[in-house]
């Protein structure tokens, strides 16, 4: 078989986290429909508050950043809706769906652009999160859902 007749699928699991901001508005059911409604599978779902224990692993890579604290402190003040999803190129189809990390940019269609706005915080509450590529979404998918549920 010849590499242009070879199998290309590309179907990725994503951690979405619909943060304490969204949480708090009531905006979890509208993130989850958004998914769905985008034709991606709701694989796993969680709602919990997260210890800074969980987000220090989930952040590791902004540690000693000025923002870090904030975020930490934003993210441990709350429930969140963590949710792993399924689908064909669903990491990059997520992150178009959530839009551009600063609502005010965000274009209107996608959940920070018609939902989020600049509250004027130390850190950007901009309502959810989603996994940037397939080597952060197997290490965040460990961090949240730890128990080895997922297959």
């Amino acid at each position: 078989m010849s590499e242009s007749t070879a199998n290309t699928s590309s179907v990725e699991r994503s951690l979405v986290l619909v943060k304490p901001d969204g949480f708090r508005r009531g905006l979890t059911g509208e993130v989850l429909r958004r998914i769905e409604a985008k034709g991606y599978t709701i694989a796993a779902l969680a709602v919990l508050t997260p210890d800074r224990e969980r987000l220090a692993k989930h952040y590791a890579e902004h540690e000693g950043k000025p923002f870090y604290e904030p975020l930490l402190d934003f993210m441990s003040g709350g429930r969140v809706t963590a949710a792993v999803i399924e689908g064909e190129r669903c990491i990059e189809g997520f992150r178009a769906l959530a839009g551009a990390t600063d609502p005010t940019a965000a274009l209107p269609g996608t959940i920070r652009g018609d939902l989020g706005r600049d509250w004027g915080e130390k850190v950007q509450q901009n309502i959810v999160h989603g996994s940037d590529s397939p080597e952060s979404a197997a290490r965040e998918i460990a961090i949240w859902f730890p128990d080895g549920a997922l297959n």
